[in-house]
């Protein structure tokens, strides 16, 4: 008994200690009072990815056709044979004597071995590692990842959206394949505010400041397409978010891997529907994470019931990342509809206000809700007592899933 005692001891000291952790380092992110940091309107030319080896193909070849400067970054990168290919390429590219910046989310990337680090630098490749953990709030620092993916070659041609680096992403995966995922591709003016973020992240990992190298700024012309870009980190998204819910007239589409909304955000969707305005979520049906699918049904039950449309992608794995407002409004970035994007994540998204991209966005979305199945109450209500506990675990995991 005494044996048994201590250990409860042991395991309230250990529970009480996680929570004050994550509390008070909440606190503390909550006291810096940051908000979303919106970039001025611009004028950019814009292509859309929604698999990987289309993607794959152009961003690999705009890096092996760098002259200058290569900056990446990403939350994720693998050490299986596809991330191998990425990495000998940026080592190849440091070799010729361009510059390669590489930041990775230290987390989302911890399969990057400090012998892989060593080869990389000896061949001239910066590397760096964003959001550290750190004390006094290991636990709490552990949580806000940098969930960014941001690609800027030569200063003229931007990356951003949903893909990271792994042989999932290329359909490597069975069991997730094919993935299905939205990234854009940028050229014009815009390009520089995607710099700006990728350098200010870059001071403050690296703890080198090289925001003002006129090199990185090369002069830009104009595109086609009106937009802004808008970086959040743990604050601001849910504001943006309800803002474009807003806006809408005629409908909304979400499109999401991990559908987690906070109060806010959950009652601002159903104040749309009250309004009559056509809201339709595109998710996967199958799951790459522990209880995220779980997690996501009570909100389903909710607004199903207020006629909302809900699909679960069936071909492969759906990670995208889009909320369209009517053809007015598309955002498009790094961010999930979940509390950790909402909450504790640094992200970026890009606010695409051209009918013709849109148009684009409306017909690929069009395409998932083909390959999806549509969600009912009926189905819901008939989950076992497995699933059902899932969700209760689920619910108590949200704010971290």
């Amino acid at each position: 008994m005494k044996k048994l005692g201590m250990a409860l001891l042991l395991l309230i000291g250990i529970l009480s200690w996680l929570a004050a952790d994550f509390n008070l380092g909440r606190r503390k992110h909550a006291a810096c009072g940051k908000t979303a940091e919106k970039f001025p309107f611009r004028h950019s030319s814009f292509s859309i990815y929604s698999n990987g080896p289309s993607f794959f193909g152009d961003f690999f070849e705009d890096i092996r056709q760098a002259q200058k400067s290569i900056h990446i970054q990403f939350f994720t990168v693998k050490k299986d044979a596809f991330s191998m290919d990425f990495l000998r390429l940026l080592m190849e590219k440091a070799e010729t004597g361009i510059e390669v910046r590489l930041l990775l989310d230290r987390i989302g990337s911890k399969d990057i071995s400090h012998l892989l680090i060593h080869d990389l630098r000896i061949m001239g490749v910066h590397v760096s590692f964003a959001a550290v953990p750190q004390f006094p709030f290991i636990v709490y620092s552990s949580q806000t990842r940098n969930h960014r993916k941001i690609t800027i070659i030569d200063g003229k041609t931007g990356y951003l959206g949903g893909f990271n680096i792994g042989k999932e992403y290329m359909n490597g995966n069975p069991k997730l394949s094919p993935w299905r995922d939205y990234h854009i591709k940028i050229t014009g003016e815009g390009v520089q505010d995607l710099q700006t973020q990728f350098l200010k992240d870059w001071e403050i990992s690296a703890k080198e400041n090289i925001t003002k190298r006129e090199a990185y700024f090369p002069m830009l012309a104009k595109g086609e397409c009106l937009h802004q870009f808008v970086s959040t980190n743990g604050a601001g998204l849910e504001e943006l978010i309800l803002k474009i819910f807003n806006s809408a007239k005629k409908h909304i589409i979400i499109g999401t891997p991990y559908f987690i909304p906070s109060k806010r955000v959950l009652t601002g969707l159903r104040e749309v529907l009250a309004k009559g305005i056509k809201v339709t979520i595109i998710v996967p049906k199958n799951a790459d994470h522990l209880f995220v699918k779980e997690a996501a049904y009570r909100y389903f039950r909710v607004l199903l019931n207020e006629g909302a449309h809900i699909y679960q992608y069936q071909r492969g794995f759906y990670h995208s990342k889009i909320l369209l407002a009517d053809d007015t409004i598309c955002d498009i970035g790094t961010a999930n509809f979940d509390k950790r994007s909402l909450f504790l994540n640094q992200e970026m998204n890009c606010l695409i206000y051209d009918k013709t991209f849109i148009t684009t966005v409306r017909n690929l979305l069009e395409e998932d809700i083909q390959q999806s199945r549509p969600l009912t109450e009926e189905l819901l209500a008939n989950t076992g007592i497995f699933i059902k506990i899932k969700e209760r675990i689920a619910a108590l995991l949200s704010p971290f899933l």
